[in-house]
């Protein structure tokens, strides 16, 4: 059940925005989980660029601010995903699970397309999460983002 908990915490990040045209754009990050709602659900905010030095100087198409409410349902054995970035108007509802070692979020985006995200090679002081979408039905999978992700502190 308690699949996310073990991110509780702040966590810095190097990101990685994959174009199509092959290109590749990398900022840094920030990352804050904890426990809401009585501790029934876990909610994190991650912030891009991080806050800091440069960050005035990052154009507003460039900035990402995004928060998940992730809550268990024992119904489906599964945790309900809400994603919201107020700053793109981006808005996401996944089912996630474990899979294995890996945890991984199945959904659509707004053009209905299925998405994929994925916590990978986790530790206590590390993670990569990775952000994909796939126009197929899931046959193939397009890389969007990944978020090498290092525990504050560590």
């Amino acid at each position: 059940m308690d699949i996310y908990g073990r991110f509780v915490g702040s966590w810095d990040l190097v990101v990685t925005r994959y174009f199509e045209d092959g290109t590749t754009r990398q900022r840094d990050g920030e990352w804050h989980f904890g426990w809401v709602l009585e501790g029934r659900a876990i909610q994190d905010v991650w912030i891009v660029p991080g806050r800091g030095a440069g960050r005035d100087a990052t154009p507003a198409a460039e900035l990402f601010y995004g928060t998940t409410l992730r809550t268990y349902d024992p119904r489906i054995d599964a945790w309900h995903i809400q994603y919201t970035d107020p700053a793109s108007q981006t808005y996401s509802t996944m089912i996630g699970r474990a899979d294995g070692p890996d945890i991984v979020q199945l959904g659509r985006n707004e053009a209905g397309d299925a998405i994929r995200w994925s916590f990978r090679d986790r530790s206590d002081d590390y993670f990569l999460w990775r952000g994909e979408a796939s126009s197929d039905g899931g046959k193939t999978w397009r890389k969007l983002v990944e978020f090498t992700a290092r525990r504050r502190g560590a």
